[in-house]
């Protein structure tokens, strides 16, 4: 019903929501739930109880909430379809500039809630050179969803045009790739006995040295599988370069692969802060062609 209608709320089931899945009681008055902010919860509460008491009625309050989604989801609507006419009707004759592009997706980076956002970039990259390498991203995981529930490998699976067989897997950090996370990726690729080329992991921060240095190490016992760290921003900015007459199709691409994310994958106000950046960019470049 939620994907169907595309609400603003999370599709998944409740064990997302750490105050609520070890509970085995009743939601009465008196239990203290621990979920922030937590006014939330207490209210949520309070209406639970005057249901229970009979004061509210639980058709009400159920036409209510679906009001209060559509509403939101309107309006959401609404705001990104403004900035998507905007950057329609302003697009620059002159693309933006490579480094104008990567200080355009650091920028976004730095957004709250970017969790997803090195996912997309990769899969954008992707997206836009296909064709030239002969390669197909396999269908993108839910963001929320555990490697182990869904069998996939990684955050980003990269197979051969004609072939299912992975030939690199992407994982995703916004934090320092540390030795437990290679640990952990040499388990999955044990536990599975898939041998992808590459096994990559691309980070939001600093490498360390003697990361990239166990990675060089343990060559010989992966059967094969080279495994790397990378930094997402050195990443774009090698392909962006490399593909510098690309480079307006990877943002376009990028564009299509955030807007399409269910919100609890990315929120609509990261979403809109990408238009808005977009939209500022470019504004700034006509600006600096008068």
């Amino acid at each position: 019903f939620i994907l169907r209608y595309q609400l603003p709320c999370n599709p998944t089931t409740a064990f997302l929501t750490p105050a609520l899945r070890n509970i085995t009681h009743p939601l009465t008055l008196d239990v203290m739930l621990e979920g922030r902010p937590r006014e939330i919860y207490r209210a949520a509460q309070l209406l639970f109880d005057r249901v229970e008491a009979g004061v509210l009625e639980a058709e009400a309050l159920l036409t209510e909430m679906m009001r209060i989604l559509i509403a939101v989801r309107d309006e959401n609507r609404s705001r990104l379809n403004t900035l998507l006419t905007q950057l329609q009707v302003d697009q620059a004759d002159l693309p933006l500039a490579v480094e104008d592009i990567i200080q355009l997706m650091e920028q976004h980076l730095n957004s709250k809630g970017a969790s997803r956002l090195p996912v997309l970039m990769i899969a954008a990259v992707y997206d836009t050179i296909a064709d030239h390498l002969g390669e197909r991203i396999l269908d993108l995981q839910s963001h929320n969803a555990a490697d182990r529930q869904t069998g996939s490998l990684g955050d980003l699976e990269i197979a051969l045009r004609d072939d299912d067989n992975i030939v690199t897997v992407y994982e995703m950090k916004l934090r320092p790739v540390t030795l437990s996370d290679i640990t952990i990726a040499l388990e999955k690729l044990k536990r599975t006995g898939l041998r992808p080329s590459n096994y990559i992991f691309i980070t939001t921060h600093p490498v360390a040295p003697e990361i990239s240095a166990y990675c060089r190490s343990i060559y010989p016992i992966t059967g094969g599988v080279e495994v790397v760290v990378l930094e997402c921003i050195d990443v774009l900015r090698h392909f962006l370069h490399l593909f510098s007459h690309l480079r307006t199709e990877f943002l376009d691409a990028y564009q299509r692969r955030l807007l399409i994310e269910p919100d609890s994958a990315v929120s609509p106000s990261v979403k809109e802060q990408f238009l808005t950046l977009r939209f500022a960019a470019q504004s700034g470049r006509r600006t600096s062609q008068l």
